[in-house]
């Protein structure tokens, strides 16, 4: 691994506000071995799941006080091109990362808003805490970013979310005292990540840190004015510097009624400054928390907690048009029909649908958690995930991704793969091998229901999504 240099700014930086120790520490930890880690889903069977991995050549190490994090021992290489990895049974992501979501701490009687949320980690974390249940904002601003989010989503297989495409710093001009939960993990100058994005010596000053600094002021303040009174906002960012951190909380403090909660973090960290330079900080700060890199073997990382303790001056609303279509419950005249037939077709209880709320859009049917909340659809870009669609027969069928979600609530037409037609499956091919009836299947490998395929005269086509065939798959044997 070629050495990575501290550019100059970035070492004159950390000398002169942590001193020449923490330099020195800072350039051995960022030219270390990167640790990789991984993320199970709470609810899941985590042994079969690590057995599975071995499989692969990867080990793993649990990580104490995190029971759903695990170091990565061996195998790294194999991570992302496995069939679990693939259908969304674990996600990579550092250490540090997983903090944030951990101290907001959703539940699925939250109404929650993740402000800045691609490429998605966090996002999805607070899905599971929620149990993919209940109601979740997901915004972001940047298109590019949108799609890695959505990629994301659709991976780990998210019916609890809605997605939403606007400037975080004036989302508030929508939404105001809605939400019971609001992460903000801002973008900031990446000082706590250096060893995986060592282009930030290029670029890194600290006059931009500086004017990053008042964008996630103001994205502090966009999600003060969206939150409840008595709701909870966490503010993160992954990177070390003052200027970003305890500077942009000491001025919330001084400016809008929230205050700081005490938290306590499952890794190591200590406490935020209370002093920048000769001035004296607002004492809190001292509840605020910095994960620093090598004390933990992942990323450096600065987290806090609000609780908003009054009301905030409104907002100049901006109005959005109504559209004229909504979500229906599993029984409304509109979709029942098409989720008979799905019933029919894979044995498929019909109670095995009131959990969920429906939307058909042209051919599309699209599905939500029934107890989500939303007031106007116009505000999203994407809500939901994919149902199925209705071809010119007027009969639905299923997505692949539906199909995993619903899994083994699915009893009849049902095709089992071999190890050598599931990657011809991945693949999107044709397993040319009579399938009959002729029809949409569901595909299953092994206990996983993998997703849908069509069979007719020449084999079994694949429906697998191209957005999932982004990368190699290790064969299956």
């Amino acid at each position: 691994m070629d050495k990575i240099t501290v550019g100059e700014n970035i070492a004159a930086y950390l000398k002169s506000r942590f001193g020449e120790e923490y330099l020195r520490k800072y350039e051995e930890y960022i030219n270390s071995d990167f640790t990789p880690y991984v993320r199970f889903p709470i609810r899941t069977d985590h042994k079969e799941l690590i057995s599975r991995l071995e499989q692969y050549g990867i080990k793993l190490e649990q990580v104490e006080n995190i029971p759903y994090a695990y170091r990565v021992l061996e195998g790294r290489e194999n991570l992302g091109k496995t069939l679990e990895y693939t259908i969304g049974k674990y996600y990579i992501q550092s250490l540090s990362s997983m903090i944030p979501p951990i101290v907001l701490s959703p539940t699925e009687n939250d109404v929650t808003l993740d402000l800045a949320s691609a490429p998605g980690s966090k996002t999805t974390q607070l899905s599971d805490m929620m149990n993919n249940r209940g109601t979740l904002y997901a915004n972001e601003s940047n298109l590019n970013r949108i799609k890695m989010l959505v990629h994301n989503l659709d991976r780990m297989n998210l019916v609890n979310l809605g997605v939403i495409k606007h400037r975080g710093e004036k989302l508030s001009k929508i939404f105001e005292n809605k939400f019971t939960k609001v992460l903000v993990d801002a973008p900031c100058s990446a000082l706590g990540i250096l060893q995986k994005k060592n282009e930030v010596s290029g670029w890194w000053k600290l006059s931009q840190a500086e004017k990053l600094a008042e964008l996630q002021f103001r994205l502090l303040v966009s999600a003060i004015k969206m939150a409840k009174v008595g709701a909870e906002i966490v503010y993160s960012t992954c990177t070390l510097t003052l200027e970003e951190n305890e500077l942009v909380v000491n001025k919330i403090l001084k400016k809008y009624p929230v205050e700081l909660k005490e938290i306590k973090l499952p890794v190591k960290s200590v406490p935020g400054f209370t002093k920048y330079g000769d001035e004296k900080l607002n004492p809190d700060l001292e509840k605020t928390h910095r994960i620093i890199p090598w004390e933990n073997n992942s990323e450096g990382f600065f987290v806090c907690k609000f609780v908003k303790t009054d009301e905030t001056e409104p907002m100049r609303k901006t109005e959005l048009p109504k559209k004229n279509f909504d979500f229906v419950p599993h029984n409304h005249r509109t979709v029942k029909k098409y989720l008979e037939n799905i019933s029919e077709r894979f044995d498929i209880c019909m109670g095995a649908f009131e959990e969920f709320q429906f939307l058909i859009k042209k051919n599309e049917i699209y599905f939500l958690t029934e107890d989500f909340q939303y007031e106007n659809l116009d505000a999203f870009l994407r809500i939901g995930a994919r149902f199925g669609k209705i071809d010119k027969n007027n009969i639905a069928h299923l997505h692949t991704l539906s199909a995993q979600i619903l899994g083994n609530k699915l009893k009849r037409n049902i095709v089992e793969l071999t190890g050598e037609e599931l990657n011809e499956y991945l693949r999107g091919g044709t397993i040319r091998k009579a399938f009959e009836p002729y029809g949409q299947k569901v595909v299953k490998f092994g206990d996983y229901i993998i997703g849908t395929a069509i069979a007719y005269q020449d084999g079994l086509k694949s429906q697998f999504p191209r957005s999932l065939r982004t990368h190699n798959i290790l064969e299956v044997n």
